[in-house]
């Protein structure tokens, strides 16, 4: 079973992933496919508990951003070490979209070495894969206090911002 950090602690997930041929269930928090949202976004609305929806890598935000602006959870597929795009999608959600709701990332790519970076993209959930260990991963989130650029995480200071702070 993967653990689930959520905003920098480690939690029981409370989220069903549900396939796209599979049943849903009757209450509940789960989550579908951008293909099954597309597909039944009309039904799923009546679920009477909350629905995310995960979305490829492939997939372009700004085109599918009016169907899922108003989700509490977007999950974000990471399926190789060497493929970013979900970053990018991360980045957009939060800083051009504004989106506030959870950011998950999810597949072979999280680990613990990529975690800081997934935060500064504007992630604040992590799927672990089975591999890795929560408590280890966790401290991932404090291995750095300062940062050369801005990210979607406004938490962590830049060097510049701290320069003019000492010279002001």
């Amino acid at each position: 079973m993967s653990a689930l950090i959520r905003n920098q602690c480690i939690v029981e997930d409370d989220y069903l992933a549900i396939d796209d041929e599979g049943a849903l269930p009757h209450s509940g928090k789960v989550i579908v496919s951008l293909a099954r949202w597309q597909k039944d976004e009309e039904n799923l609305r009546k679920h009477p508990g909350e629905v995310g929806v995960l979305i490829p890598n492939t997939a372009e935000i700004p085109a599918i951003w009016p169907q899922l602006n108003d989700r509490n959870l977007i999950v974000l597929e990471f399926p190789a070490f060497g493929d970013g795009r979900a970053y990018s999608q991360a980045q957009l959600l939060r800083q051009r979209y504004h989106f506030i709701g959870d950011i998950r990332a999810t597949g072979a790519a999280v680990v613990r070495d990529q975690i800081h970076n997934m935060m500064r993209a504007g992630i604040n959930n992590f799927l672990l894969r089975s591999d890795q260990d929560a408590k280890v991963c966790l401290d991932a989130c404090s291995d750095f206090t300062l940062s050369y650029q801005n990210g979607a995480d406004s938490t962590t200071q830049t060097v510049l911002q701290k320069r003019r702070r000492q010279f002001s």
